[in-house]
């Protein structure tokens, strides 16, 4: 039975990663738009690896369970890289909570089901996650353990509570840690490991798309003020990506790692500290 890596997102991150740890398995490149997937599907498929495509909507259970009755007709899938998601300037707080939030929680349940033994996974957060002020006990535990279809109805979650786009996309990016550090728990009985990436500024067209909006001067400043000085590169994230989701990173499950060339560092302790 051919071994199946399942991409949702068929942006520069996703395919940066199933580069690294894809070669002769089969890939199932799934996005939102049809023929985002079949572009992807392309580079990849000239590259030699062998690329099937679907659509999906990560925030419809319907969508992502055809997704997974897709996957699995195809092989056994021994991989998740979830790397769907909209940014604050793309999308309401509405929609950052019902794609990068629900969606993710929903991607993680479902193909936690039938993910195979030795299998891994990887969930594409953000250092916005790690710049939220620190939640409540409850909250955490809430974000992490709710069952998804409840997920949306937590009280800190509505709409009245969440001041803008960016609170509601640190929200769900602080979220998507949490749950994948209580789905470890579950996908470890099945013998698998899923694991966090929370990158900074990594150029891709969502992030083209940020530093040309409203918050561009302020994304440029963090890249100024960290320690490394520049923006990221999705390659960089594949060869984490390939770390955690191959054998040396075998000891690794329920983990998020922060690699923002500093910004969060200089956010909490530095020049980028907010000012009282």
């Amino acid at each position: 039975m051919p071994s199946v890596i399942v991409v949702i997102g068929a942006g520069s991150i996703g395919q940066a990663i199933v580069r690294r740890v894809a070669p002769g398995k089969h890939v199932l490149l799934a996005d939102l738009k049809k023929e985002n997937a079949e572009a992807a599907a392309k580079v990849l498929t000239d590259a030699g690896f062998s690329v099937a495509t679907a659509s999906v909507d990560v925030s419809s259970r319907q969508s992502v369970e055809t997704l997974v009755e897709t996957a699995t007709k195809i092989g056994s899938v021994t991989g998740l890289i979830h790397a769907a998601g909209v940014s604050p300037t793309q999308a309401s707080p509405e929609t950052i909570l019902k794609v990068d939030l629900y969606g993710t929680a929903l991607a993680l349940e479902l193909f936690g089901n039938v993910i195979a033994e030795g299998g891994s996974g990887i969930v594409i957060g953000s250092q916005s996650g790690h710049r939220l002020p620190p939640l409540s006990v409850e909250q955490n535990a809430s974000l992490a353990t709710i069952p998804v279809e409840d997920l949306l109805s937590l009280p800190f979650l509505q709409l009245d509570q969440v001041k803008d786009s960016l609170h509601a996309y640190q929200l769900s990016k602080r979220g998507n840690s949490l749950r994948v550090m209580a789905e470890a728990v579950r996908w470890g009985k099945r013998g698998a490991r899923i694991n966090t990436i929370s990158p900074g500024i990594i150029i891709t067209p969502l992030a083209n798309d940020e530093l040309a909006g409203p918050r561009g001067p302020g994304y440029r400043r963090m890249i100024e003020i960290s320690a490394a000085g520049r923006a990221g590169t999705p390659d960089e994230v594949g060869t984490v990506g390939a770390l955690l989701m191959g054998s040396e990173g075998a000891f690794i499950t329920g983990s998020d790692f922060l690699m923002d060339g500093g910004v969060t560092a200089a956010y909490w302790f530095g020049d980028l500290a907010p000012k009282e």
